[in-house]
């Protein structure tokens, strides 16, 4: 792109017919610049004279490049070593697109709510398909099947398992057995490149046992209080911070947690249990723009991203805007490695109740996560209807293929 001149240059050339033996007929290079209105077309074999030229008194600016084969090849290209292709990495450039992408337009909202669609049969066809004995892979086949007849992939390794106190937990090994607590985090990734990305958490016999459900209902809660006070002009670190105080509440109610929790919170304490943020930006992908800096995405000017365990790890804390569409995903987990550390440490016993949670070491994790986009003057989930999570729609989905 030629900001000086507003032109728009391809480089490029169309298959030989090796390739088309192999592939088949594409489209020419031409036929893909008329649909998005570039005319200058050249073979790729001119770039680096092109390149040359440039750089005799222009200044080439490029995004990070997160592949290493793009950098070499950019290296190649500018005639510089792999480590001195970062000096063309342009922070206005950056800077530029980010505040660009972050506001989605009334096209992309719309081809969103769509996709949210196909978001919603890969979630309740899991429901539908958790049953004793099946295998956790079954499920996650039958996930991407869904999202490869839709023209499209799954936007991220599928997380789906019983043991959700992982929080990235990608195999699929386990067999399903009545009481336990199956994780399904997964989204589809459209022909366009826009993501979608939800989490259920559901009980694999249909039902609920009475602990499951209390620490359900905390997690659901969580949710449901984001939802309804995201908001133009509220910062979305507030609102991981109601989410952890809202989780920490709850716990403090099943003897899980004690003393102050607004204390508790400030200083931590409840990241045993949440030790990760409440959401992160989406849209072109499902991390939006994070290969661009995570904290550049995230952070506004002037914010700095805390280095408190759990807090350090939320994605997005910017004041919110009419356009921006980001998760909601507050969860609560047992992770027994992390208990054991923190219980032999004696951290935060005023405020932990290790005793209690004896009862809890093989209990897994919840999360519940909605994409949701900020409007005018609050926010919504998208799509046209929400993938089932109050505990009588799951009862009544779970199981019913």
């Amino acid at each position: 792109m030629d900001f000086d001149e507003d032109i728009d240059y391809i480089f490029a050339d169309d298959l030989t017919i090796d390739d088309i033996i192999w592939m088949g007929e594409q489209f020419t290079v031409k036929e893909l610049c008329d649909k998005v209105g570039i005319s200058k077309i050249l073979p790729l074999n001119k770039l680096p004279d092109f390149l040359e030229d440039k750089l005799k008194n222009r200044t080439i600016k490029i995004l990070p490049p997160y592949r290493s084969d793009i950098k070499i090849n950019l290296s190649i290209l500018l005639n510089k070593t792999v480590s001195e292709v970062d000096s063309y990495i342009s922070q206005e450039l950056i800077e530029g697109i980010i505040e660009m992408r972050l506001i989605k337009s009334e096209e992309e909202i719309k081809y969103l709510d769509e996709i949210m669609d196909i978001a919603y049969v890969l979630h309740t066809t899991a429901m539908k398909m958790a049953k004793d004995g099946i295998y956790e892979r079954e499920i996650a086949g039958a996930m991407v099947g869904i999202a490869l007849a839709n023209d499209g992939y799954v936007s991220f390794p599928i997380i789906l398992s019983k043991h959700g106190e992982i929080l990235h937990n990608e195999s699929h090994e386990n067999k399903l057995t009545n009481g336990d607590l199956l994780l399904v985090d997964a989204g589809f990734d459209s022909p366009l490149g826009y993501a979608t990305d939800h989490t259920r958490t559901f009980p694999v016999s249909a039902k609920f046992s009475s602990k499951q459900l209390d620490i359900y209902k905390i997690v659901l809660e969580a949710n449901n209080m984001i939802h309804s006070n995201s908001a133009p002009g509220i910062k979305y670190y507030d609102m991981h911070m109601l989410a952890c105080k809202t989780i920490a509440n709850g716990l403090k109610e099943l003897g899980i947690m004690r003393g102050d929790m607004a204390e508790a919170v400030s200083l931590g304490a409840h990241a045993l249990f949440m030790p990760h943020g409440l959401g992160h930006a989406m849209g072109l992908d499902v991390h939006d723009m994070e290969n661009l800096g995570e904290d550049l995405v995230g952070y506004e000017k002037g914010q700095k991203r805390s280095s408190q365990f759990g807090t350090a790890y939320l994605r997005f804390a910017r004041t919110l805007q009419p356009g921006h569409v980001i998760t909601n995903e507050p969860g609560i987990y047992f992770i027994p490695a992390l208990i054991s550390q923190w219980k032999s440490e004696n951290k935060f016993t005023e405020f932990i109740n290790y005793a209690k949670l004896n009862d809890y070491l093989d209990f897994g994790g919840i999360r519940l996560e909605d994409d949701i986009l900020i409007t005018e003057n609050k926010c919504r989930n998208m799509g046209k209807k929400r993938i089932p999570i109050n505990p009588d729609e799951l009862e009544a989905t779970i199981g019913k293929l």
